[in-house]
């Protein structure tokens, strides 16, 4: 095993961070007591190169966050076929002769969280935003054999606006997926813009948000009957799939 100690987290803004509290807690559990795991937070992506420089022979594994799982990309020595297919990585191992390699376990981690609630009639799916993180989830969709429409603000490619959504919609795509950062403390008060009112029992809503613990889109979903689920356990299952590529 690669006997590197230091992992970490790039991102912005994120001195709070779900890895850095899970990873540090599970080193403890395994009394993995030289490993570290730290914020790598950076205002640009080009800063990147610089906070490796000379440092790449201690670093063994590094998630990647919000905003940069697309712009990493360009940095990387390999790209895994899945992580390439998405377009977007947040997990890079660094092998022993410091060639950094992306993948993508955001994806996994969304599939193996979703498949459980999964009903005979949850064949459509609408996913909410467009940015990278909505692109790990069309994928996991996809191989679920579950048809996706991406919905914006802007009017693109296989999707809707938020503004046509109405009730022959909302009845068709009984999987709802909310891929914004709406939402999320401390905005706890808000929440996607979309007819609630035409959610029923028969709809399925999963929120990539964890905090709060169930979001104002999840709140208004249940109280129509559907089954809700946040992102707590996908992140669980993607931070797993990291170690393991770390390790492996």
């Amino acid at each position: 095993m690669n006997n590197r100690t230091k992992f970490g987290l790039l991102g912005k803004d994120i001195s709070y961070s779900f890895s850095r509290k899970y990873f540090s807690e599970k080193f403890k559990k395994l009394g993995l007591t030289t490993l570290t795991y730290s914020n790598m937070d950076i205002p640009e992506i080009e800063e990147f190169p610089f906070l490796l420089y000379h440092k790449e022979h201690e670093y063994r594994g590094i998630n990647v966050t919000i905003p940069y799982k697309e712009s990493v990309m360009r940095y990387l020595d390999e790209i895994d076929a899945d992580a390439k297919k998405i377009g977007a990585v947040n997990t890079i191992k660094v092998t022993d002769d410091n060639k950094l390699v992306g993948y993508n376990t955001d994806y996994y981690g969304f599939l193996n969280s979703l498949k459980p609630l999964l009903k005979p009639h949850h064949k459509k799916a609408l996913v909410l935003g467009t940015g990278g993180a909505s692109k790990a989830i069309a994928y996991a969709l996809g191989k679920l054999n579950i048809e996706y429409k991406f919905v914006s603000r802007r009017l693109g490619d296989n999707n809707f606006l938020y503004s046509v959504l109405n009730q022959q919609i909302m009845e068709e795509y009984p999987i709802i997926i909310n891929c914004t950062p709406i939402g999320t403390h401390p905005n706890i008060e808000d929440a996607p813009e979309i007819p609630y009112e035409y959610i029923s029992k028969k709809h399925l809503l999963f929120d990539l948000i964890y905090n709060p613990s169930e979001s104002k889109f999840l709140q208004k979903g249940k109280s129509q009957g559907a089954t809700i689920k946040n992102g707590y356990e996908m992140l669980e299952l993607q931070a797993e799939k990291s170690w393991k590529i770390w390790n492996s």
